[in-house]
């Protein structure tokens, strides 16, 4: 099984420490064997969970797997300081903390989809093809791959908290909100035009009996609203919200509820509901109305 790379500054992490701690001879001959000794072993291993390890090419996917695995919690261990890494792999348990820790990152970002099983257990599948390498790749993907996981396990674990902190149920659709800014658009929208409450599917028809302050159309009460919704949640989640918010948020937000005096001129007209989802059609397709709920007013 080879463990090197071309160049030191390339490939997976776990070659490039190997093959920097070769050039400058911090690595003799016989550790680099025992540590190649048990990623064949820990290679084998995984193919026979995983895979079939009687056949050649799914021991070399095996091997390939373990080496990306490998490299991710290496890296993660030693914040990426080679040095570091390099006395991680010299220490009694070897490439196996590594190991361990890579395939514990991966199992955290992993989304479970009901219905759908991964090959590999609590690890997504494509994840795990990203995080991959051969030992001599000049490129290797895996630790960005596993940061955009990373990324969006946050934006769903947001999402989460914020509707079991803001809305009056709990079972969701998962095609009803597409975005961590749309559920917190709903949430801010709801609470600065209801006072406070839990979001419910109820706004448009008590948009009827609302009056609509002229203070709240400003971007600075959104923005101070929309502080008030993150200063419930705690702060390492509140900041992921905040990181993950793009810079047209508060304005259109303040679109949306500037159709909502709109909508609710047109209610006052005794409107049907037919005419009043065309009305939001209408709207909609001029531009996204970004926290106005999506159901029809009966």
């Amino acid at each position: 099984m080879q463990l090197v790379v071309r160049e030191a500054s390339a490939g997976p992490f776990l070659s490039q420490v190997l093959q920097q701690a070769l050039s400058e001879q911090q690595l003799s001959a016989l550790q680099l064997q025992q540590i190649k000794s048990k990623a064949v072993l820990m290679s084998l291993k995984f193919a026979d969970k995983f895979y079939n390890k009687y056949k050649m090419h799914l021991l070399e996917q095996a091997a390939y797997d373990v080496i990306g695995i490998t490299s991710l919690g290496l890296r993660a261990l030693s914040d990426g300081d080679q040095q570091q890494a390099l006395q991680a792999l010299l220490s009694q348990e070897g490439i196996v903390k590594p190991f361990q820790k890579g395939w514990s990152m991966l199992s955290a970002v992993s989304r479970k989809t009901p219905g759908k099983n991964s090959l590999y257990g609590e690890v997504d599948e494509q994840l795990l093809q990203q995080v991959s390498s051969p030992p001599d790749a000049e490129d290797w993907p895996g630790w960005h791959a596993y940061q955009q996981a990373l990324t969006e396990h946050h934006r769903h674990q947001a999402m989460q908290l914020l509707r079991q902190q803001f809305y009056q149920k709990q079972v969701f659709d998962e095609f009803e909100h597409f975005s961590l800014e749309e559920v917190l658009a709903e949430v801010v929208l709801y609470r600065a035009i209801c006072s406070g409450d839990k979001v419910r599917q109820d706004l448009k028809k008590r948009l009827r009996q609302i009056n609509l302050a002229e203070h709240w159309f400003s971007e600075t009460y959104l923005l101070l609203q929309t502080e008030a919704v993150l200063s419930e949640l705690p702060a390492e989640n509140a900041a992921a919200i905040r990181a993950d918010l793009g810079q047209h948020f508060i304005p259109a937000l303040l679109r949306t509820l500037q159709f909502c005096r709109d909508y609710q001129s047109l209610q006052q007209t005794d409107a049907t509901p037919e005419k009043l989802d065309a009305f939001e059609h209408k709207h909609g397709l001029q531009s996204p109305l970004l926290g106005w709920p999506h159901y029809l007013e009966l």
